[in-house]
């Protein structure tokens, strides 16, 4: 009997603050609200600080509080794990208030939540292009930015996706024995980024596919070929002379001389 009484002035506790809660967000008293929010916000409760930011928004509107709200609701949101709506807020907010104390933060803020919602190398990655225009962009326009060190590293981490993905993508043409598609693909990474960071995979596929390519051919057409894998084979030697994938190519190139 005891434990149920006690269970029972537990959940009247709690609907009793669910109440206060919502007669509060419910309220026309501004300055309640917002310290409210603000201690909710510090106390680590950033749905509720969200909620009661959210709902000052029309009553804050020309005050000088109002970039205040607006910086806090979407940093409640970003806190709360709420990419998506923190960087509406954040871009938002810095169209609003471009000389506001908080404007270079928020678009910062704003880089972050972009940069988070972006999707594995296996996805679509027009958000990841996305982000980078908008990294790009706020370097150019704060270049002291004291994010620049975190700005770099997501470029670096959005780009080193995209060369993935791109690799990827060729290397599936050889995975499939479509040889001529697969050096096809794995040229025209190079021709659209020649840093991609698989270079060194990119080149030794290249030549693989070019040796395979001659290898399936009908023999008229297999010295000519055998040309192009030597072309490829200079290339990936002159580069990487010291790769653990030059035995295996100087095997098919010692064999091809024959």
């Amino acid at each position: 009997m005891k434990r149920i009484v006690l269970l029972c002035c537990c959940l009247l506790g709690l609907f009793a603050c669910k109440s206060s809660f919502e007669k509060l967000l419910e309220s026309g008293d501004r300055d309640e609200k917002y310290e409210t929010a603000m201690d909710l916000f510090l106390a680590g409760k950033y749905l509720r600080a969200a909620q009661l930011f959210e709902s000052l928004t029309l009553s804050v509107a020309g005050t000088p509080r109002e970039d205040t709200v607006l910086y806090y609701w979407g940093l409640s949101n970003y806190r709360a794990k709420d990419y998506a709506t923190a960087e509406t807020n954040f871009e938002k907010f810095v169209e609003s208030f471009p000389l506001s104390p908080f404007a270079e933060s928020a678009a910062f803020m704003r880089l972050d939540c972009l940069s988070r919602s972006t999707y594995r190398y296996e996805l679509d990655q027009t958000p990841t292009y996305r982000t980078i225009t908008a990294i790009s962009e706020y370097i150019i326009a704060h270049p002291d930015t004291r994010h620049m060190a975190e700005c770099q590293a997501m470029l670096k981490e959005l780009n080193d996706r995209l060369d993935k993905k791109a690799y990827e993508n060729a290397r599936l043409y050889y995975k499939m024995e479509d040889y001529k598609a697969a050096r096809v693909a794995m040229k025209n990474i190079l021709k659209d980024g020649a840093d991609n960071i698989y270079r060194e995979e990119i080149l030794y596929y290249a030549a693989m596919s070019s040796y395979k390519y001659a290898q399936m051919s009908v023999r008229e057409k297999q010295k000519e070929r055998f040309l192009v894998f030597v072309d490829d084979y200079f290339n990936f030697v002159s580069e990487y002379p010291e790769s653990s994938r030059r035995k295996e190519l100087d095997a098919l190139y010692a064999k091809v001389k024959k």
